[in-house]
């Protein structure tokens, strides 16, 4: 198992602290990030994970709604406060609001069901993708690049990200259209549990999502005075599926207004079943286009 992938594990592991008042208190690490503060996608895998812990084990994470509330700093541990909200017949609604020094950064509801039978359809996934393995690697797209951030994404995150037609991490080349796919993949296989499995989709579902809004104005990453932070991030679990296969993440950006910008995204198995769908807004400040 990669040293990526086992630091995933780690960051996922969170610890039970015993605590029962009202509430259910875990505490878990946070990952090193090169700018300090901690990656958006951690803290909603790490929430939906403690929540995941004070539901039965047949019922399944369905649908998470989380709110950044402020940036984490990675230097410090994060406590997860669960609340059981409801427990039904069929449903469980859990409330987890992340904390670091008494101070909420996140603060997310979501609901487990009950494996049922019922209705069944989906989108089916665009036919005119280039396959994965035909597309650089993001360390090849930045290779030798003399930055701290750009060492970080070529080599130390623990997902393959492959951007379809380019990345934007440089420059936007083509057309400006604000869609966009990505390939992706976990670094190495993970353990079978297929609640590790969702909470890593949660993980992943926050790379890029927000890129459809950038792309559409022909803003790269690394565009001077840029400034984008997410402000919230709604998910649906449709139907399961593993992040250590390569998953195609299909997005686009609906509308741009105010200094936000608003992003959906469908996440698909390589054979074609539609796994989850995510929608985002983020804070998105350009120097030269803030009026």
């Amino acid at each position: 198992m990669s040293s990526l992938i086992e630091g995933l594990l780690s960051t996922l592991d969170l610890t039970d602290t015993g605590a029962r008042t009202s509430e259910d208190i875990f505490t878990g690490p946070s990952e090193w990030m090169p700018l300090g503060r901690i990656f958006g996608g951690q803290v909603l895998a790490q929430s939906i994970t403690a929540a995941m812990r004070t539901v039965p084990d047949d019922r399944v994470a369905h649908s998470m709604h989380a709110y950044f509330l402020r940036p984490g700093d990675v230097r410090l541990p994060i406590t997860f406060s669960v609340d059981r909200i409801h427990d039904g017949r069929s449903f469980s609604t859990r409330r987890t609001q992340a904390y670091q020094e008494g101070v909420p950064i996140l603060s997310m509801i979501a609901s487990f069901q009950d494996v049922d039978a019922g209705l069944d359809h989906q989108i089916e996934i665009p036919s005119d993708v280039p396959e994965p393995e035909s597309l650089p690697t993001t360390a090849e797209v930045l290779q030798g690049i003399d930055n701290d951030v750009a060492r970080f994404w070529a080599a130390e995150r623990a997902f393959d990200v492959r951007h379809i037609p380019s990345s934007i991490y440089l420059s936007v080349d083509g057309e400006r259209t604000a869609h966009q796919a990505v390939w992706m993949k976990a670094m190495g296989r993970l353990p079978d549990d297929p609640n590790l499995h969702r909470a890593a989709l949660a993980y992943a579902s926050d790379y890029s999502i927000l890129e459809p809004v950038l792309r559409g104005h022909g803003i790269a990453w690394g565009t001077p005075g840029l400034k984008i932070a997410s402000l919230d991030h709604a998910m649906w679990w449709h139907r399961f599926g593993r992040v250590d296969d390569w998953l195609l993440y299909v997005q686009d950006s609906p509308s741009a207004s105010g200094g936000r910008g608003l992003s959906r995204g469908s996440i698909f198995s390589r054979s074609g079943v539609l796994l989850a769908t995510v929608a985002q807004e983020g804070m998105v400040r350009v120097p030269d286009r803030a009026r």
